[in-house]
């Protein structure tokens, strides 16, 4: 009876736990998204073990980016974009809001472009009729099905990650090799390196992550009846559940990224492939996951085009809904993907028009693979600015009130922003 009695507990508590994660979960997921793939795959095909220590260093920065934004949120009952229009000139709104559409639309067009290149590796379909296919599917579930219904969606495609780990422990790996260079920095003063650890940067800590988990915890904030008179009902218990579903989805993010590194290193480039130059390239790298099967070359390519699709119905809803807050904030519209699409037009206006421009990307004749680096050293550049702002934001006594920053979080924020503002600065002077 104890036994029983004990059983039922421990379920309920691991229910509990998994109750907790949300937006922190679904944002550190989102963050591997076919650009992040790409890149990481680029980065350890390229340098093998020698930016495996940036995961490990990330991690802390990268939880502190995402803590802010959140808190945020919570906080103020607002996304991003909506505390700045509020606190700063029209000017800076207008700046930050155009940096985050574009920036993001871009990312759209490449993973859009990574979802078609992955799926021709397994259907002989065009390219054109499968990126139209990959567009209208995601439209239509970001548009007619409810938050609560998607957010599960969403966190049900974050299992697609779990590829790469497997691969990662299943093959010999140079362990000691591998401690040493996940702990001790390497670090090399020449373009190719700088343009791709602002890539690794810029795809870890990314500029739609800020709005997208500020924007979603206020939509957990009301869903939970949070929100009365307008106003967020919230205390320090709230403030902690948020963190534990924060840090858990940073740490997993950051150990796939540490994982997609690994795997590209020992794979890809101790086999001689320095260079990702299409899908099919990044998908050898999974290949040891099934050597042993028949016909493991298509399987390694069935997992890696699973993963890249899953994670692209994950990352681009996630990407055009960060780009709809922002600008719907910025205007005073109705924002919310609890509402139809009657009720916010505008919101889910923005959604459609930067899907769509960011599918009309893909047939300008931009490699899909290499776009999808490209992107995340854009993303890397832009970051800088926005990461000026949420670290004032989240110290301002007259925003955040007793929820502001602590002493830890100001100083791993302006470390963060002093840190990536410096790759974006060393690589300019390296072109």
């Amino acid at each position: 009876m104890a036994l029983k009695h004990n059983a039922k507990f421990r379920i309920r508590k691991i229910r509990k736990f998994f109750s907790l994660l949300g937006p922190g979960l679904t944002t550190g997921a989102a963050d591997d998204d076919p650009s992040g793939i790409a890149t990481y795959s680029q980065t350890g095909a390229q340098f093998g073990y020698g930016q495996l220590w940036t995961a490990l260093y990330m991690l802390p920065f990268m939880t502190a980016v995402q803590e802010a934004c959140a808190r945020i949120g919570m906080v103020t009952g607002k996304g991003i974009a909506a505390v700045i229009k509020e606190h700063y000139s029209r000017n800076v709104l207008y700046a930050v809001v155009g940096l985050v559409v574009v920036a993001n639309t871009i990312n759209i067009g490449a993973d859009i472009g990574a979802m078609a290149a992955a799926a021709q590796l397994l259907v002989p379909v065009d390219f054109v009729v499968l990126t139209l296919f990959f567009t209208a599917t995601i439209l239509i579930l970001e548009i007619f099905t409810s938050y609560r219904v998607y957010s599960k969606i969403l966190k049900w495609l974050a299992l697609a990650l779990l590829a790469y780990p497997i691969t990662a422990f299943m093959i010999d790996q140079p362990w000691s090799t591998v401690l040493k260079a996940t702990v001790v920095p390497h670090f090399e003063f020449t373009f190719d390196f700088l343009f791709i650890i602002t890539g690794v940067f810029g795809t870890t800590i990314t500029p739609y992550m800020f709005f997208w988990e500020a924007s979603q915890e206020v939509e957990e904030q009301q869903a939970k009846g949070l929100v009365r008179d307008g106003k967020p009902r919230i205390g320090w218990p709230h403030i902690h559940a948020m963190r534990k579903d924060n840090n858990v989805g940073m740490v997993i993010s950051e150990f796939t990224t540490w994982c997609i590194l690994l795997v590209g290193a020992t794979v890809l480039h101790n086999s001689g492939i320095t260079d990702v130059k299409n899908a099919a390239d990044a998908a050898k790298a999974l290949e040891p996951l099934v050597h042993s099967f028949p016909n493991s070359g298509y399987l390694a390519k069935l997992i890696f085009s699973v993963g890249i699709i899953g994670l692209g119905l994950l990352a681009i809803p996630v990407l055009s809904g960060s780009a709809a807050y922002a600008v719907a904030e910025a205007f005073d519209w109705k924002a919310s993907l609890n509402l139809n699409l009657k009720k916010a037009h505008g919101f889910y206006g923005v959604i459609i028009v930067s899907t769509f421009i960011g599918l009309f990307i893909n047939f300008i004749g931009i490699d899909p693979v290499k776009a999808l680096v490209y992107t995340a050293v854009i993303n890397g550049i832009a970051a800088v600015p926005l990461l000026y702002l949420i670290v004032k934001i989240a110290a301002s006594d007259k925003i955040m009130g007793e929820y502001k920053s602590g002493w830890l979080s100001k100083t791993l924020l302006w470390a963060t922003f002093f840190i990536m503002g410096a790759a974006a600065v060393a690589l300019f002077f390296t072109i």
